[in-house]
């Protein structure tokens, strides 16, 4: 039987055992132990790492930048349209500048009739009635075009004692027109001989239709000069062209 000294001594070595792991354990966990991190210094960092996306406009005007052409002294009529924003939508002229005659309503309603031909570049911005109110800008071109075109063919020339040539003529417009083609061999003294003239119907979209002219004048220098008239009755448009040679043709052989 096991001494009473003896079974002193044996649970006091089995405490401090004990006691050494219980340490020896304790420090294992602090060295292991991670420091918790907050949800929102995670997202944070998530957010500062990851690129920014660029956020759209929520205006965009719609119309396409080349706007339909169209001719001189013809109703024009175009209306600018925009997805987004928040109505009433204002439109405005930025920069640039309209055909003469053509203006553009606060509406966005672009209209008039132009008074000349060329191609007119401008910027139109929209704003929106949010607050703060948003705005977007957009460039466009419009061409407005010749509508009755008349161009040489056969420069005027003089063959014995006539004057003889030729020119093209084209309507380039949606429209028919009643046509009057007249060519006149103006003299020195200011007297004018007509040498050409055609009256018909013009079809919408003719080419390059071949006009023909000639005359036997008397002795003497003469400025010729072609004058093309188009009417579209049902529109009251007018449309004109006309050539001059550039110097005076001398018919040197009497009729």
């Amino acid at each position: 039987m096991e001494a009473p000294e003896s079974r002193m001594k044996t649970t006091a070595k089995t405490q401090t055992a004990v006691l050494l792991i219980a340490l020896l354990c304790a420090s294992v966990m602090a060295a292991c132990q991670v420091a918790p991190v907050r949800a929102d210094e995670s997202t944070d960092a998530q957010s500062q790492s990851a690129p920014q996306a660029q956020s759209e406009p929520s205006l965009i005007i719609e119309n396409d930048s080349e706007l339909p052409d169209t001719y001189p002294e013809a109703n024009y009529e175009v209306r600018f349209h925009a997805r987004g924003g928040v109505p009433r939508l204002h439109w405005k002229l930025e920069k640039g500048a309209l055909p003469p005659g053509i203006k553009l309503d606060e509406e966005g309603l672009l209209h008039g009739r132009p008074e000349r031909t060329g191609e007119f570049d401008f910027t139109v911005s929209a704003t929106d009635s949010n607050n703060p109110p948003e705005a977007v800008q957009k460039g466009f071109v419009l061409r407005v075009r010749t509508a009755l075109v008349v161009k040489w063919k056969t420069l005027a020339h003089v063959t014995g004692n006539r004057i003889d040539g030729s020119v093209e003529v084209s309507n380039i417009t949606p429209d028919d027109m009643d046509l009057t083609f007249v060519v006149l061999a103006v003299a020195e003294n200011g007297r004018a001989t007509a040498i050409g003239y055609q009256h018909f119907n013009l079809p919408r979209t003719t080419v390059d239709k071949e006009l023909p002219f000639g005359e036997t004048l008397p002795h003497g220098g003469y400025v010729v000069h072609v004058d093309v008239v188009g009417e579209v009755a049902r529109k009251n448009q007018i449309y004109r062209d006309r050539l001059q040679t550039p110097s005076a043709l001398h018919v040197n052989v009497g009729p």
